[in-house]
């Protein structure tokens, strides 16, 4: 049997070092990441609603009871919903204003702050606010009443009724909050993007005759394609997500017409205890979830063209 030389023991010990430098966040990751999900994977192929007593396997009853939930597959809509409406705005509209913030103009970095303000507000202040610019006598109604247009206000938060037939709005009214605050967050994404782009390539552009707004298009676009992926999966992974803006503002009212899904796992998980229920619920959000990262990588993936 070979003995291992000092040389083996010195290559032993670079391999071996990363890893114990590792080593404290795996185990801190292990304990209040790692072993909770499956706990969570365990528990929802079992029935945990007496706290008191230990979890009894029943097999896949709960996702039998899921797929017949028709509050689920209200808030599975709801979600799809937010997805649809709120995901292309957060896409494109941040461009623009990271294209507009781009100028090197006198007091830019003004405007960049701006822009960026609602972001590092909390959403509980911003939840709140919106609120109260939401009531009955609020802010939005006042206006509204003022210039004409809908003299008995809008019960943004308040009714189920749809937008041309489709989306609440109430739900509607949540995911302008959404889209406010998450209009600074990807424009600075794009801002960094734009940056990167060197500025001979649109003088290159100007002499063939591509300036203006057609720049944006002959140019820009094709450029900021890995950052405008990277942009649409973390938009959607945070609209699939989406709950502080749900409790604070309608608690998933009225009738279900903004219940999102991670809200309705709360709900059974924190309101009526049905852990297991709730387990269930989470298990398919993060199928949902794992989907999209598997279609960002699929899209824009790490150490190609796009962004890592």
């Amino acid at each position: 049997m070979n003995q291992l030389t000092v040389k083996d023991w010195i290559l032993i010990k670079g391999r071996m070092t990363p890893y114990l430098f590792l080593l404290p966040a795996l185990i801190l990751l292990g304990l209040t990441v790692f072993w909770p999900a499956l706990q969570a994977f365990y528990l929802s192929f079992t029935s945990y609603e007496d706290l008191s007593q230990p979890p009894q396997w029943i097999g896949f009853k709960n996702f039998l009871r899921l797929w017949k939930d028709a509050v689920f597959w209200k808030t599975l809509e709801n979600t799809f919903l937010y997805l649809v409406a709120v995901v292309p705005i957060l896409v494109i509209a941040p461009l623009g204003l990271a294209i507009l913030v781009n100028q090197k103009l006198r007091g830019i970095n003004w405007f960049r702050a701006a822009y960026y303000t609602p972001v590092v507000i909390s959403m509980v202040v911003a939840g709140i606010a919106w609120k109260w610019l939401y009531a009955e006598n609020g802010l939005l109604n006042q206006l509204l009443k003022t210039i004409g247009l809908f003299p008995e206000g809008i019960p943004w938060l308040t009714t189920s009724a749809k937008i041309f037939g489709i989306v609440p709005i109430s739900l509607a009214s949540v995911m302008a909050v959404t889209i406010w605050k998450g209009l600074g967050y990807y424009m600075v994404i794009y801002l960094a993007g734009l940056q990167s782009i060197p500025a001979d390539v649109y003088e290159a552009a100007a002499i063939d005759g591509s300036d203006g707004i057609s720049k944006h298009w002959d140019i820009t676009i094709p450029l900021m394609k890995p950052y405008l992926a990277l942009v649409a999966v973390i938009s959607a992974i945070s609209a699939t997500k989406v709950f502080e803006e749900v409790y604070i503002m309608t608690q998933g009212g009225p009738l279900n017409s903004s219940k999102t899904i991670v809200y309705y796992l709360y709900e059974q998980a924190f309101s009526n205890l049905e852990i297991s229920y709730a387990c269930t619920i989470g298990l398919v959000l993060f199928l949902i979830i794992l989907a999209l990262s598997v279609l960002r990588l699929v899209i824009s993936p790490p150490g190609g063209d796009g962004l890592v």
